[in-house]
């Protein structure tokens, strides 16, 4: 039996302080937090884990330098202490990096002003990066030749901090410490309709792998459904003094720009921002800022030759970005929050808007809503959610910090150790990748322990299974029995970030991936492969 048939045995019939919908950040911290402070919980998506907004984020972990722009500073403020309790928190996951900003006739503003602002930044974020420095056009073009200075007044490089894997297994993450310490959790399941009845809620779902209906019980409910809240309170007959209005944005993943480890940042001819932001051997450009009136979107032929027009006027590059370059594009929309006061109107820059996140909480009928929210916010996210129960007399044990984060050095070393002793970093000899060690760590941390176990007792187990997709044959059986995989996107999009750094004709092509179907979905691995690419790829042999 795999985790997902046990969390969804485990919902089917219980009773529970608290009931999720939403596994997004937001619905995934406040998994992490209630049961790390002893709450009963089930937290439930109808996608999986990230599978929306979520996953289409830039992957950095930042205080939102642009937000100066607008006068924010107790945002900023917030944000970049949330970003270095992060960087602290995590420091194989989340790492400091350079900002490079090139200036030049389309920037809103001059060198002097820029560097005053990065100083501020740097000063706002409590001195806790590398300080900012001023860049002449001269010694931009030394630090990063692809990028053309021709009309180039100057830069600054400033610090923030990225995610080294992808934005969608850092949410995992917290689902997983969520269900480490007792709550109920399962991806792909629907909640139908939900009562409340004298003092519990009564909640049917259904489970859209199999049609099987099923039903629980809770104290309260979250609405941390994204840019779906409104939506879902409505149902309900919630009322909020806020809602959510969407601002689109798309990200281009194309072959490698530049091999050093900073982001570079321009502004387009809108004079917004945009930047060059590195993924392992590739780089992401974006991201765009557009209105618009509905959650689902994706990323059109005129918002790719925009960005391709963006970057190409700016870098010198040997030949022009092209659309056949683009690796894989990423498009979603961020969920902005605004008074719900029956305006549709809003008469202001909508770049100017917000950031912010907002928790609601409906006392009458225990509905506690998510509006907003980001990466770089959630542990403020999870504390006030948490603040927001607790005030609802459900009880909670105080909060020791334990629900988040890598585990300890000690523990860290005792795996360095072990993984030194049986030379697993020899069994890659490719200078491009990262050592398996710091990779198993990154990703798994105290489950990365029973791989090495597993490789010294099978040394297939150490093997790339996809060529290059940079994948243990060992994850992929610890993806399977612990990992929730349900779809191939779950695996290849979000568990991992192979979709988005290796070619889909690579993909259909490999030689492994009948195997890595086999691990993950057992009999109906053809299934699984024709429900995703729409036909069994060739390099899958067809069973007997």
């Amino acid at each position: 039996m795999n985790l997902r048939t046990t969390m969804l045995d485990r919902i089917d019939g219980g009773t529970f302080d608290v009931l999720i919908i939403g596994g997004g950040i937001n619905g995934a911290v406040a998994s992490a937090v209630l049961a790390g402070r002893g709450a009963s919980v089930a937290v439930v998506d109808r996608g999986d884990w990230a599978s929306f907004t979520s996953q289409q984020s830039s992957n950095l972990v930042w205080g939102g330098f642009k937000y100066l722009e607008n006068y924010e500073l107790g945002l900023v403020r917030k944000l970049c202490k949330s970003r270095n309790r992060l960087m602290k928190a995590y420091p194989a996951n989340i790492a400091e990096i350079g900002f490079l900003a090139a200036l030049d006739d389309s920037s809103p503003f001059g060198v002097n002003l820029a560097t005053l602002g990065s100083l501020g930044y740097w000063g706002i974020g409590s001195f806790k990066t590398k300080p900012p420095r001023r860049l002449s056009a001269e010694a931009i073009k030394a630090a990063e030749p692809v990028i053309d200075t021709t009309s180039v007044a100057g830069g600054i490089e400033y610090r923030d901090a990225i995610l080294r894997d992808n934005d969608a297994r850092f949410v995992f993450s917290f689902v997983r410490s969520a269900i480490d310490a007792g709550a109920a959790a399962a991806n792909y399941l629907e909640l139908e309709a939900a009562h409340r009845r004298v003092d519990r809620w009564h909640a049917e779902l259904r489970d859209l792998e199999t049609g099987r209906p099923l039903y629980c019980t809770a104290k309260a409910i979250i609405n941390a459904a994204g840019p779906f809240v409104d939506g879902l309170n409505a149902t309900w007959g919630t009322r909020t003094e806020h809602r959510i209005v969407y601002s689109k944005g798309i990200h281009l993943i194309v072959p490698q720009l530049t091999k050093n480890d900073r982001i570079l940042a321009f502004f387009d001819d809108t004079q917004r921002l945009f930047y060059v932001i590195p993924m392992g051997t590739r780089s992401v450009i974006g991201t765009t800022d557009t209105r618009i009136d509905t959650p689902y979107t994706e990323a059109d032929d005129d918002d790719i030759a925009f960005l391709l027009g963006q970057i190409n006027d700016r870098l010198v590059l040997d030949q022009p970005l092209t659309p056949g370059d683009i690796i894989a594009s990423r498009s979603g929309v961020r969920p902005l929050v605004v008074k719900n006061d029956g305006d549709d109107k809003l008469d202001v820059d909508w770049t100017s808007l917000s950031r912010k996140h907002e928790v609601e909480t409906d006392r009458t009928n225990r509905v506690i809503t998510v509006f907003g929210g980001k990466l770089t916010d959630c542990l403020n996210v999870g504390e006030e959610i948490a603040d927001e129960i607790a005030s609802l007399g459900i009880a909670l044990q105080a909060d020791r910090q334990e629900w988040y984060g890598e585990p300890d050095d000690a523990t860290r070393k005792a795996f360095f150790r072990q993984a030194r002793l049986m030379q697993l970093d020899k069994l890659r000899t490719r200078p491009d990748v990262e050592p398996l060690t710091n990779r198993l760590w990154r990703r798994y941390g105290r489950r990365a322990f029973p791989m090495l176990d597993a490789i010294q007792a099978d040394p297939r187990m150490g093997d790339d299974i996809m060529d290059s997709a940079d994948y243990l044959r060992v994850e992929l059986h610890h993806a399977a029995r612990t990992e929730m995989v349900t779809r191939l996107d779950d695996f290849l999009l979000r568990r991992s970030k192979i979709s988005l750094v290796v070619p889909e004709a690579d993909i259909r092509s490999s030689d492994g991936l009948a195997e890595v179907a086999t691990i993950l979905f057992g009999d109906q691995a053809e299934a699984k492969l024709i429900e995703h690419f729409g036909a069994l790829p060739v390099s899958v042999p067809v069973s007997s």
